[in-house]
């Protein structure tokens, strides 16, 4: 008899919370089930599996359920089961219950009826089954038209070439080049102009694959100077890639792309998580910070070499954020506390302890000012060198998934699993504004790179929130309304980027597509569809690339000059 282990089902219930949105406890779940260690190929587990294995296995004892009956028609036993006596009972009390209730409609039924109303009712009992049978047909034909769509997705990347480049520490790493035709200066790319307006698919010619992680990917940064990538995984380790400032298809001819393994365990993985769950480059671009599942905090330069271990947290690192003067790190944790490390020394200077429950996101307002939000539903404003917040907002009514102060630090927004965004200023305690037009949790939240403070100051301030709703909404800050709702997703949306001149933005999902939108006219310019889904998208300095991280393991450089 087949059976399925414990490892097997906490898999597919970590993938069903992950699917569902609830992101946390999910992670929580990981870590302490050790997911990470786990043997199952995610990418050969669909969408939905728990679901659907759970009810297979209804499925499965209602038919044993009916087995030893008479009756010819069995469907129409059905009816007298549900769901929860399924689950709860036992195959023989689920032939006693049918017995019994079609014992009593015998009984219940009036006599001197003739055969033909007999057959009437029967047939009008039957109607509710068959209309249930007709939507199970009609969702099998949509998700066999699904499947075929991802198959031909898949056949159309499958002509790649492979690049290998083994470092000098043996650690092998592939960059998989996407080449159409011939090699050369491809011509910049143009905004589709059809007169159906359909997005352009992302030419494989201008895709760079990099290969190397063992497990997803969950965080992606470029540098400052945007030479260097630098991507976060679930493999415990954190990798910067060498990207050249030419187009993607010059690799074939400047060889592999150049990469630097930054190993957060020594020797072999010991039992304890290290997954990289966050990182970012300093404003010189000389320093990257890693903020890993094992609570601890690490600096790196340019090299890979290691240059500090900050050790005071004690759980998992959700966020970790460089001031804009490069002395301070700002580091959040499930511990329920945020830290301020002097990064000369590698000490923590304050350790901040106001919220009652998981710190998930902290974000510097200047050089000596942050804020801090919790899963207590709270936010902070803080102080380097004071013991109590100097504001605190309360108004959410779930969890504060993200929190970002605006290019002039003047405006505070975050977003929640209540489904809102809210705009806070330090000047007044309730918010500025409530957009409440998502219908779903909100996952992340950004601002436009416009306005006072920035490299286009007349231009007009718009904050974008992602949501498990499957749209990204475009907010008009200054008049507190929705300007535009992006639907293109047909999953969560994980993460959002303003291109640098503010004219596009990229998206990512778990349907698995990156969308290149333009900002003016709220439409998909510039479309990609991989193979899993996207935790995190970001443009390089220029806004000639994006860079998109995958839970299939892999990195892609996309080319998207317009």
């Amino acid at each position: 008899m087949i059976s399925i282990t414990s490892s097997e089902l906490n898999y597919l219930v970590f993938r069903y919370l992950q699917e569902s949105g609830f992101t946390h406890a999910a992670f929580a779940l990981g870590y302490e089930a050790g997911i990470n260690m786990s043997t199952i190929d995610g990418n050969l587990v669909p969408p939905g599996a728990l679901v659907n294995f759970v009810q297979k296995g209804i499925q499965y004892l209602e038919l044993e359920a009916n087995l030893s009956n008479d009756d010819t028609d069995v469907e129409e036993d059905f009816q007298f089961l549900q769901p929860i006596d399924l689950i709860t009972k036992d195959v023989y009390e689920l032939q006693k219950i049918i017995k019994e209730k079609k014992e009593k409609l015998r009984k219940d039924k009036p006599w001197g009826k003739d055969k033909d109303n007999n057959d009437h009712e029967r047939e009008h009992e039957r109607e509710p089954i068959r209309e249930r049978e007709k939507e199970k047909q009609q969702k099998e034909k949509e998700r066999d038209r699904e499947r075929e769509r991802i198959e031909k997705d898949k056949e159309k990347e499958k002509p790649r070439e492979d690049l290998m480049d083994t470092k000098p520490n043996g650690d092998k790493e592939i960059v998989r080049h996407e080449e159409n035709g011939k090699a050369g200066d491809p011509e910049p790319m143009e905004i589709c102009t059809s007169s159906t307006s359909l997005p352009c698919e992302i030419p494989s010619s201008d895709l760079l694959v990099l290969e190397g992680h063992t497990s997803e990917v969950f965080a992606c940064a470029w540098s400052p100077d945007g030479s260097l990538l630098a991507s976060g995984s679930g493999d415990s380790t954190a990798r910067i890639w060498r990207i050249g400032d030419g187009p993607c298809n010059s690799h074939m001819q400047n060889g592999p792309v150049n990469v630097v393994v930054l190993k957060h365990f020594k020797g072999r993985t010991n039992e304890k998580s290290k997954d990289v769950t966050t990182l970012e480059w300093n404003g010189e671009g000389n320093l990257l910070a890693t903020g890993s599942y094992d609570g601890q905090a690490r600096i790196w330069n340019r090299d890979g070499e290691l240059v500090n271990t900050l050790i005071k947290h004690k759980g998992p690192i959700f966020s970790l954020k460089w001031n804009k003067k490069g002395d301070y790190l700002l580091s959040g944790s499930v511990d329920k506390t945020a830290i301020v490390w002097d990064v000369k020394s590698g000490e923590w200077k304050q350790q901040f302890e106001f919220h009652s429950a998981p710190t998930l996101d902290v974000d510097w307002r200047n050089n000596n000012s942050f804020a801090t939000c919790s899963t207590d539903n709270m936010i902070y404003v803080c102080k380097v060198g004071e013991s109590r917040p100097v504001k605190t907002f309360s108004g959410h009514q779930s969890e504060v998934n993200a929190i970002k102060w605006d290019p002039s630090g003047s405006l505070l927004a975050s977003c929640s699993d209540d489904s809102t965004a809210k705009i806070w200023s330090v000047k007044q305690d309730a918010c500025l504004h409530d957009f409440r037009e998502h219908a779903k949790e909100i996952y992340t939240i950004r601002w436009s790179p416009t306005g006072p403070g920035t490299s286009n100051p007349n231009q007009q301030l718009l904050l974008a929130s992602a949501s498990f709703d499957s749209t990204v909404k475009l907010w008009d800050v200054e008049i507190g309304r929705l300007v535009h709702s992006l639907n293109g997703h047909r999953d969560p949306v994980y993460s959002v980027a303003f291109s640098p001149n503010s004219e596009y933005l990229a998206t990512g999902s778990l349907d698995r597509c990156l969308n290149i939108w333009s900002v003016k006219d709220a439409k998909v310019i510039k479309t990609y569809s991989g193979n899993g889904g996207i935790f995190e998208v970001c443009w390089n300095k220029e806004g000639t690339k994006v860079a998109a991280c995958f839970a299939d393991n892999v990195v892609c450089v996309f080319d998207v000059r317009m």
